[in-house]
């Protein structure tokens, strides 16, 4: 028991009144009553969800050597002006400029590039793309691809707000406020 509780509990303090069982069950009862209630109201809420970005790559017929890079989000809209940069295996950065309104950039690889580059679609924040592209004396290997996408901001902001984890909190925190005051009953 808190200091200041031990004091209220013997009266030193005039004017402050320790509630009664059942001026304390009742409190207790509108707490649940009111985290039940939000509960209810968030699970209900509409689901929140980001928009995942998929690109594609292909080979390019205007360019010789070169690629063609096609991005989208996940409702099939195209990712227009996202910026593209291509990244080395030494972690070197080459900006190769923004997506067209279809989504669309073409791009040749540096001559004689080896080894794993990465090309990275930054659509904005929580809307990013990563594409790990084996490359072997300046070619693309396009059938060893392997994209992965990063969670963003908004992609882990839509995951906390779902309203399953919601209704899980909500009903962890009822548990608790149940808990407290079956505690303090027993206590007198």
């Amino acid at each position: 028991m808190t200091r200041f509780a031990a004091r209220l509990a013997a009266g030193q303090f005039s004017g402050i009144r320790r509630p009664s069982g059942a001026a304390r069950l009742q409190g207790g009862a509108a707490v649940l009553a009111a985290l039940v209630s939000s509960a209810a109201l968030l699970a209900s809420a509409p689901r929140v969800e980001a928009h995942a970005i998929e690109s594609s790559l292909t080979r390019a017929t205007s360019l010789s050597n070169g690629l063609l890079l096609s991005s989208q989000f996940g409702s099939g809209q195209p990712t227009v002006d996202a910026k593209v940069s291509l990244i080395g295996p030494g972690g070197q950065a080459v900006a190769l400029g923004r997506t067209d309104a279809q989504g669309q950039l073409s791009f040749a690889l540096p001559k004689g590039a080896s080894g794993d580059w990465d090309l990275q679609v930054d659509g904005g924040p929580g809307h990013r793309d990563y594409i790990t592209m084996p490359v072997q004396a300046g070619q693309a290997q396009l059938d060893r691809l392997s994209g992965r996408e990063l969670p963003g901001l908004a992609d882990s902001l839509a995951t906390l707000l779902h309203p399953g984890v919601l209704a899980l909190g909500g009903l962890c925190g009822v548990a608790g406020v149940l808990i407290g005051l079956d505690r303090r009953r027993r206590r007198g």
